[in-house]
Parts: structure tokens; C-alpha cells; sequence
């Protein structure tokens, strides 16, 4: 039970992250987006209006909580169309079909849609570039030691930069711990004069709660509320490229 709580919530934060970033970052009509996600334009409105920490609406959460009942389901079929040929496996639309015919499912079929696409977008093989596009950025967590009015110490520092143009900011911090990481990011993003578009992180427990194998992950509430605030993509590395 505890299982399947964490991962509606996670679906309905990511799809309300989606919404904000559909309208703020990708430049659509809130009428265009309330029609994609099943919500109402009221819903949309409120959500893109938002302004402080992230916190789902609870009309967005009742309609996305449709879809709790059966992610198990849906997560079932996309596993084992992993072992089937590319033409065989299931399309969005074939999995609705098969809620509703086979599991009574009584929600949406954007709500489907929506959840299919997220998780075969995370399910994706990722390699690290070797160019890197204008606007992307990594950060991660680093030791050093430090001597503060004489007083040698160890010092944990937040590093994000941005490889396209060799731009970078340090912070220092006396540990590594969430707030440290949240006020790294915004510090960076003020001191850069604006958001990445994308981010490259390593698997720290404080953005990621659980790696779920290949690189899906299940996010920390604080990293998910922090990413839909500002609305960046995320990427996350193979543990062994973070470790040579």
C-alpha cells in the first residue's frame, strides 16, 4: 500500500510539472493543455499561476488518481513488451483498450496516454553526450578542504555549470544535505541570470529515492517540487560514468 501511494504521487506531481511546463516553458494555450491532460481550464489556470513551493491541486489529483488503481497494470504490460518485437507491443491507445475490456477501468485516456509516455521516456537508454546544446547543465557534490579563520576543515560544495559555454558556480556548504542542494540551485540559477533547460545529475539520494533499474527513477519530493517550480528537464547518468 505504502508502494502504490509513493507512486501516484509521484505520477500526479510529474503530470503537474507537465501542465506548468507545457504553458510556461513550451509556450501552448492553456485551452490546448487542459484539453491533452483531461483537466479544466480553471485547473490549468491555477496551477500555471502558482508561484510558491510545488503542491498539486486537488482537482488534478482527483483526476489523476483515476489511474492509481491500475498503474500496476499498465507497468506490467510495458515490461513485457519489452521482451516483444518493436511492431508487437502495445500502443497507448491498446492499453486503454485493454483497462477498460479486461480491468474496468473508468478513467481517461489522456490520463493513459500520459503515464505511458512518462514511463517509456524514462525507461529510455541515455549516453552522455559529447556536445553539449546551449542552455544544459550538470551538478553535482564535491569534497574539499578549507581553512576558515584558520581552521582547517572539510567543506562539501555544489558545482553546476554549463559545459556549451564553460560557465560555472561553486558553493560551499559544512554538509551535504537537502538544503544545501535547494539553495545551490537557486544561488546557481540567479548567478547564471536564468533556469537550465536540462540538468545532468549522478544518483544522489537527495534527488533520487530509488533507482528502479536502466535509468528510471523514483525522484525525491523535494527534487520533484523543485523541478516543477522551475520547471528544468532532469537527467540522470549510469552509475559507472560517475564513478571513474
Amino acid at each position: 500500500m505504502a508502494w502504490f501511494m509513493e507512486h501516484r504521487r509521484m505520477f500526479q506531481v510529474e503530470i503537474y510539472g507537465r501542465v506548468r511546463r507545457a504553458v510556461r516553458v513550451e509556450g501552448r494555450s492553456q485551452r490546448a493543455v487542459a484539453r491533452e491532460f483531461g483537466l479544466s481550464r480553471e485547473t490549468v489556470r491555477k496551477d500555471v499561476a502558482v508561484r510558491g513551493a510545488a503542491r498539486l491541486p486537488a482537482a488534478a489529483a482527483d483526476r489523476t488518481a483515476q489511474a492509481g488503481p491500475w498503474l500496476g497494470v499498465i507497468d506490467a504490460i510495458l515490461s513485457d513488451d519489452k521482451q516483444r518485437p518493436a511492431k508487437q507491443r502495445h500502443t497507448a491507445k491498446r492499453i486503454f483498450d485493454r483497462l477498460k475490456d479486461e480491468h474496468k477501468f473508468t478513467g481517461g485516456y489522456t490520463i493513459v496516454k500520459d503515464y505511458v509516455r512518462s514511463a517509456t521516456l524514462r525507461g529510455q537508454e541515455m549516453f552522455v553526450p559529447l556536445t553539449h546544446p546551449p542552455g544544459e547543465a550538470q551538478a553535482d557534490f564535491g569534497e574539499a578542504v578549507v581553512v576558515i579563520a584558520g581552521v582547517e576543515q572539510k567543506a562539501h560544495y555544489l558545482a553546476m555549470d554549463l559545459p556549451h559555454s564553460d560557465d560555472c558556480l561553486v558553493m560551499a556548504f559544512p554538509a551535504e544535505t537537502t538544503e544545501a542542494f535547494l539553495e545551490g540551485h537557486v544561488q546557481a540559477f540567479s548567478y547564471f541570470g536564468g533556469v537550465p533547460t536540462r540538468i545532468l545529475y549522478d544518483n544522489t539520494k537527495i534527488a533520487v529515492a530509488k533507482i528502479l533499474g536502466g535509468e528510471e527513477r523514483t525522484k525525491t519530493k523535494s527534487f520533484s517540487e523543485l523541478q516543477s517550480y522551475y520547471l528544468f528537464a532532469d537527467k540522470f547518468g549510469r552509475q559507472a560514468l560517475w564513478q571513474r
